[in-house]
């Protein structure tokens, strides 16, 4: 164990408490998940501490940020209990994690760069499936068409809730609007990029949520702005549980 438990200063649960916006409570509840090292106690059984629970205590909350509540308190057990190169792994998942997260993210970008302006259906061409049902609406055959996919797959789409045509109430065809014919379009591309329905599917929440692809431009400012956020919380993170390994010895 490192010098710091073995020198003479003596630090109480508040003192750790005080600096940090925090409880005496949670500090006692960090030790017993294992977040900071047992403490010492006192001949009347009194928790003390010492400098090196506090550089612990500095460590997980500077990994929160970047990795979340549970990862950062999973890495400082296994440094607590010895396990260093459980805790390394566990952080090399965090990185993995934003980096797929930033490459979704580009798919995602370059998905809607990929997306033509939707032309107005000429009325008139037709009254089947395969026609244009009117202003604002298209039938499945030709969107599948456009698309280069099978009507099946469209099918599959809405059951996995990417698209949500309505039905024609003469003919009980399938009517896909011009935000349909967008959803369609873009899981398309997500598609095309090797996304899996279940990651398409929120991405489309967000496009809807957003009300079309201009106001998502926002939106995915923000995105980048976490994306940043986090990998310079990691980084903190990891200044702070490298002073805490050398603490430790």
């Amino acid at each position: 164990m490192g010098r710091n438990l073995q020198n003479g200063e003596r630090l109480r649960p508040v003192d750790l408490a005080r600096g940090h916006g925090l409880s005496t409570q949670a500090i006692r509840n960090y030790e017993e998940a294992g977040i900071l090292p047992a403490a010492g106690r006192t001949p009347h059984g009194y928790r003390t501490y010492t400098p090196l629970h506090a550089r612990a205590l500095r460590a997980f909350l500077a990994l929160v940020p970047g990795h979340g509540h549970q990862t950062a308190m999973s890495i400082m057990r296994a440094v607590n209990q010895g396990a260093v190169d459980e805790a390394f792994r566990l952080i090399d998942e965090s990185h993995a994690q934003l980096l797929d997260d930033r490459r979704t993210l580009q798919a995602v970008e370059s998905a809607l760069r990929d997306l033509e302006p939707t032309s107005a259906p000429e009325p008139g061409a037709g009254s089947g499936p395969a026609a244009v049902s009117g202003p604002g609406g298209t039938f499945i055959g030709p969107l599948a068409d456009k698309l280069g996919i099978r009507p099946a797959t469209l099918r599959k789409w809405e059951r996995a809730g990417l698209v949500r045509p309505r039905r024609d109430p003469l003919t009980g065809y399938r009517v896909y609007d011009e935000a349909d014919v967008r959803d369609a379009r873009l899981a398309h591309q997500l598609r095309r990029g090797g996304y899996l329905l279940e990651q398409i599917a929120p991405l489309i929440a967000q496009v809807r949520a957003a009300g079309g692809l201009e106001p998502l431009e926002a939106a995915l400012c923000d995105w980048h702005g976490r994306l940043s956020a986090r990998g310079r919380a990691m980084l903190t993170g990891a200044a702070e549980l490298e002073a805490y390994l050398r603490e430790r010895g």
